[in-house]
């Protein structure tokens, strides 16, 4: 299966590097595409000194717009799916050739942290609680780790991300699509890392303010669309 793994990357100068560079050296068989999201930083000045392959935002999209940039990439280089990639360290490849295998049978595989392992007890878990306790309520479908931003994403799910109007990598785009389109879901076992440097756009309150949001699209606005 010829795959692209998409890495938006906002500000992201003190972790692109080890990223881009452990997946070349350990994992070449794999293509890949930073969309550098109007970074403030030096995000693209060093995918130009390295020369990795990069798609370079004018502006700040949010994630949403950087990763349906890189979708509509791999559609027109035909590739067969699309894995969304973090640039911070995060993700960690080796959890790669389970995704794409899980495609066999699924639209959309989830690099979920808590198929075998229950959720820590904390407000951001909480939120992920309510937001897998409305998809279920809409679609019928559990989904133990809805936020996690690993994903891959087969040829029908790429179509949909490509040319739909605000189809970004949400809990609430996954609601509208296993509800309205009827793509299938599942979700296979990772372990994520801490991010390599830098801060979170995510704070405490930013967190929170994010779960809910999500909660209340997934169960009112989606259905809006």
């Amino acid at each position: 299966m010829k795959a692209l793994l998409v890495i938006p990357a906002y500000n992201e100068e003190e972790c692109i590097e080890t990223v881009i560079d452990e997946l070349t050296s350990s994992y070449p068989e794999y293509d890949y595409v930073v969309v550098n999201d109007g970074s403030a930083d030096a995000t693209a000045d060093i995918c130009r000194r390295r020369q990795y392959r990069f798609i370079d935002l004018p502006i700040n999209l949010g994630l949403a717009g950087a990763f349906q940039a890189g979708v509509k990439y791999a559609k027109q280089h035909d590739y067969d799916c699309v894995i969304q990639f973090d640039a911070d360290g995060q993700h960690r490849a080796e959890y790669l050739p389970a995704l794409i295998e899980g495609l066999a049978d699924s639209d959309i595989v989830i690099g979920s942290r808590f198929v075998d392992k229950p959720k820590p007890r904390s407000m951001r878990m909480l939120g992920s609680n309510l937001i897998a306790a409305m998809i279920k309520i809409t679609t019928g479908k559990t989904i133990k780790d809805p936020t996690s931003g690993m994903r891959a994403y087969g040829q029908r799910a790429i179509s949909m991300l490509a040319s739909g109007p605000n189809l970004g990598p949400e809990p609430d785009t996954l609601a509208y699509l296993i509800k309205k389109k009827g793509v299938t879901v599942s979700e296979v076992p990772v372990n994520m890392s801490e991010r390599l440097a830098g801060e979170s756009y995510l704070n405490v309150k930013s967190s929170t303010k994010y779960m809910f949001r999500m909660a209340i699209s997934v169960m009112l606005i989606q259905f809006f669309r």
